[in-house]
């Protein structure tokens, strides 16, 4: 493609043409994708940020002004922040996992409250399917986030955010649960 060509395919894309969209991805998603790995060196993280990239892309297209940058360049920027997002989202799901393991107490040997686990599994049936299933097999069948991402055929920072959100709203509501007792 020659620069006039990039331009009107960029204009294109600034006022909403989908085919714009598809012809901007089908020539840019692969240097997004090597970016992306290059940094984060794993695959389905790379793909998660590519997607991630020109979904933000297309959403603030209006924002685009080829005056500034060219479209490839506006692009990468994006990536990059994408990529940043992704390094802060490991990061701090490595802290979560450090403070967990470092909060856990060893076993001890009682008999559990049936009350507290029938709480918690009301609590997870609340949940949307996909994340109950993702729960479901990291707590229950102790799978890894990887080892799940395989079994489900889901992408890995898919099964980690099901995580995240789903840990998250159960704490909510189990913390209100008991200041209501």
């Amino acid at each position: 493609m020659d620069d006039e060509e990039d331009r009107e395919i960029a204009r294109a894309f600034a006022r909403g043409d989908t085919a714009a969209l598809k012809r901007v991805y089908d020539r840019w998603s692969r240097l997004v994708y090597t970016l992306a790995l290059r940094s984060l060196g794993d695959h389905s993280e790379a793909e998660d940020v590519t997607q991630a990239t020109f979904v933000s892309a297309w959403k603030a297209r209006a924002t685009y002004d080829d005056e500034r940058a060219s479209l490839s360049t506006w692009l990468i920027a994006i990536a990059r922040r994408r990529i940043a997002d992704a390094h802060r989202a490991r990061a701090h799901s490595a802290r979560v996992m450090d403070a967990l393991q470092q909060s856990a107490e060893p076993a001890i040997e009682e008999e559990p409250d049936v009350a507290d686990a029938i709480l918690v599994a009301h609590e997870l049936e609340l949940l949307e399917p996909d994340a109950r299933t993702v729960v479901r097999l990291a707590f229950y069948d102790d799978l890894t986030h990887a080892q799940i991402s395989e079994h489900l055929g889901m992408p890995l920072g898919t099964v980690k955010s099901h995580l995240r959100r789903s840990l998250h709203r159960m704490r909510i509501r189990l913390e209100g649960t008991r200041v209501a007792h």
